[in-house]
């Protein structure tokens, strides 16, 4: 253990972005964050909808995962997952949660926290109805986070939706859907030399209207 320490340690690198300043950003926060996600595009960074959800459980104990942001429509972040898994279960419990983007290749984060809300069935039937056969399959198949004996019991699922829906489309589950993220305060952390990092925050006030102010490193 004394070993990993000493190398996490002596893992250090320098960042270099850049500048990342008050007055040239977006008065919104989410077209600012498409524009970034646009260079995130643009500058090939893998996953680039890769963002981390963190929830929080009735009990007040926080829990991260990774999935794929999939939209922007209206004013949020928009996803899809399992509403009876974990985190949709924590979600329709307790709506606050935060999303992070981590785009290593520009020296750039960004944080959301907000509150989740289903989205309609018809937006969530539209989306599966996009996906491909077999992740629709899969979805069938996956009673995602329950236990399972071992590899085999899944893939006999599987195959046994396969078989079900063959020459048939295949109907979104009622328990699988979309979650949007309505922000409520959005960071954009640009990486700088000497860890004098840019970071630009916007916050929701009670009048409903983003102010926006610099944060020290």
């Amino acid at each position: 253990m004394e070993d990993i320490t000493n190398y996490l340690n002596s893992v250090r690198r320098d960042y270099s972005g850049k500048q990342l300043d008050i007055d040239s950003v977006s008065p919104n926060p989410l077209k600012q964050f498409e524009l970034w996600f646009e260079e995130a595009v643009g500058a090939q960074v893998l996953d680039p909808n890769a963002m981390t959800l963190s929830t929080v459980s009735i009990k007040g104990k926080p829990s991260a995962r990774i999935v794929l942001l999939r939209g922007m429509k209206g004013d949020g972040f928009n996803f899809y997952t399992n509403y009876s898994s974990k985190k949709g279960q924590e979600m329709l419990a307790n709506q606050q949660v935060a999303l992070t983007f981590f785009w290593v290749e520009l020296n750039r984060q960004v944080r959301v926290e907000g509150m989740a809300e289903r989205l309609s069935e018809e937006n969530s039937n539209q989306y599966f109805a996009s996906r491909p056969r077999e992740s629709q399959l899969a979805t069938w198949a996956s009673e995602q986070s329950e236990a399972i004996k071992d590899r085999q019991e899944l893939e006999e699922r599987y195959q046994k939706f396969e078989k079900q829906f063959e020459g048939k489309v295949v109907p979104k589950p009622d328990n699988w859907g979309g979650f949007i993220v309505k922000p409520t305060m959005i960071e954009f952390w640009q990486g700088r030399p000497n860890r004098m990092h840019d970071r630009v925050v916007y916050s929701l006030d009670p009048n409903r209207q983003w102010t926006l102010k610099r944060l020290a490193p």
